[in-house]
């Protein structure tokens, strides 16, 4: 029925995968929805920061650990059923987020937000891999991370306006009824293979997926490719998800409003940059070239924010726009894990980047917390700091705290920057 020659199949490919985009773009959202939401969360189920953190923390302790057999499941029965399935248990986690008093029930429905959202990104790039020639796979990981971060942006102005309205729990709900739409879209949208071919790149069983598995997991250039991944996304990781708006408050001076603005600049920056690396990464049929450039860069504006004081509101906006642009060569990592594995096996290799890539927010974003805290303890050693309310503790951070803190996203960018001289180039074939 379908010729790859042909528009019509072209633009059916791409509808296909956009619908998976969407979804991608949906659980971004639910994901950065509680740092939106932390004054009315705290006050409803009674937290401390570390219990907040916690909270918030659940989403990852699923996403995380899931992602190797959400490969190895997408590989075998396809991503139209996996996603649409995704999406429901994403649904029944927010419902019982909003729905109750209890700490744990809401930390379990947190949970469910993060085991739904496992399938979301390796989903879209699994049908990149059916649907789309091999030369589009930089491009379509580029515009599929960028549909995310507009899902953070979204979620950061739209949220945040909704809960001061109607209420967090209100708020909440109305992202689960998106869903419930969502999850009908999804399922008479998506298909898991041409109609005049066999399910392409699906396993057809379970002992040959697990020696694929290992194949992927003793591979070394899967490791460097997807550290490179991890570390060149600190930016958004540990920067802007989380201590960048109170660096640029505290180090550069900055109001609540502008910097909320400069912050949101860099997941402008991303959303551009990641499918344009992505379609120079394609186009150049080179991968390490705008990899080592993206990261280089990256490095070096990060320092700037970091270590320039008295940069204006306009020199930080710009840079952090940059910032983003630079970094987004990040997207390529899931085209090169492509391009290093089996064929039949691409969700699993795009999976294990993936779970490699967010080890940084995992471990990480706690650790600038604790430099932060030891930063503090050396300059005040006489502060009892588990007694300070923690929007008094806030206070005493001073600029050179924070850079002390965050020094690991350049440090690490660099660090990233080295190791595409360690990495195969493949040159966009997924036969070398």
């Amino acid at each position: 029925m379908y010729n790859t020659d042909n528009r019509k199949y072209l633009l059916f490919a791409w509808f296909v995968c956009g619908l998976g985009a969407i979804y991608y773009s949906y659980e971004y959202f639910l994901r950065i929805s509680p740092s939106v939401m932390e004054n009315a969360l705290r006050e409803h189920f009674n937290l401390s920061a570390t219990g907040f953190g916690l909270l918030s923390a659940f989403y990852y302790y699923a996403y995380v650990p899931l992602q190797i057999p959400v490969g190895v499941l997408l590989d075998r029965y396809g991503p139209r059923l996996l996603i649409t399935i995704a999406c429901l248990i994403c649904v029944i986690g927010t419902f019982m987020f909003a729905g109750t008093n209890i700490f744990w029930v809401a930390a379990t429905g947190r949970f469910l937000v993060g085991f739904g959202s496992a399938f979301a990104f390796v989903g879209v790039l699994k049908l990149a891999t059916i649907w789309l020639p091999e030369n589009k796979l930089a491009m379509v990981s580029g515009m599929a991370a960028a549909l995310g971060t507009i899902g953070a942006m979204i979620g950061d102005n739209v949220l945040g306006s909704l809960v001061m309205k109607i209420g967090w729990r209100e708020t909440v709900n109305l992202t689960a009824y998106f869903g419930i739409g969502l999850m009908f879209v999804l399922w008479f949208g998506i298909r898991d293979k041409k109609s005049h071919q066999r399910r392409s790149g699906t396993v057809d069983n379970f002992r040959k997926s697990m020696i694929d598995l290992g194949i992927i997991a003793r591979n070394k250039q899967i490791w460097i490719n997807g550290m490179f991944g991890c570390l060149v996304y600190l930016p958004t990781t540990v920067f802007a998800e989380l201590w960048g708006i109170p660096y640029l408050k505290h180090a550069h001076g900055l109001s609540q409003h502008s910097a909320d603005f400069a912050n949101s600049l860099l997941f402008l920056g991303f959303t551009i940059g990641a499918p344009l690396m992505g379609y120079i990464s394609d186009r150049l049929k080179r991968r390490k070239l705008p990899m080592l450039f993206g990261a280089t860069g990256a490095g070096i504006v990060m320092m700037i924010v970091l270590y320039f004081p008295g940069l204006n509101e306009s020199q930080i906006g710009a840079l952090m726009f940059l910032l983003g642009l630079l970094y987004s060569a990040q997207c390529i990592v899931f085209a090169v894990g492509r391009e290093l594995s089996p064929n039949e096996a691409a969700g699993t290799a795009m999976a294990m980047t993936n779970m490699i890539v967010m080890l940084g927010a995992m471990f990480l974003q706690p650790l600038v917390g604790r430099l932060l805290d030891f930063s503090l303890s050396t300059h005040m050693p006489n502060v009892p700091m588990e007694s300070v309310p923690v929007d008094k503790l806030q206070q005493l951070y001073t600029a050179d705290d924070y850079q002390f803190a965050l020094s690991i996203i350049p440090i690490g960018i660099i660090i990233a920057a080295i190791l595409t001289f360690f990495l195969k180039e493949t040159y966009a074939n997924a036969d070398n």
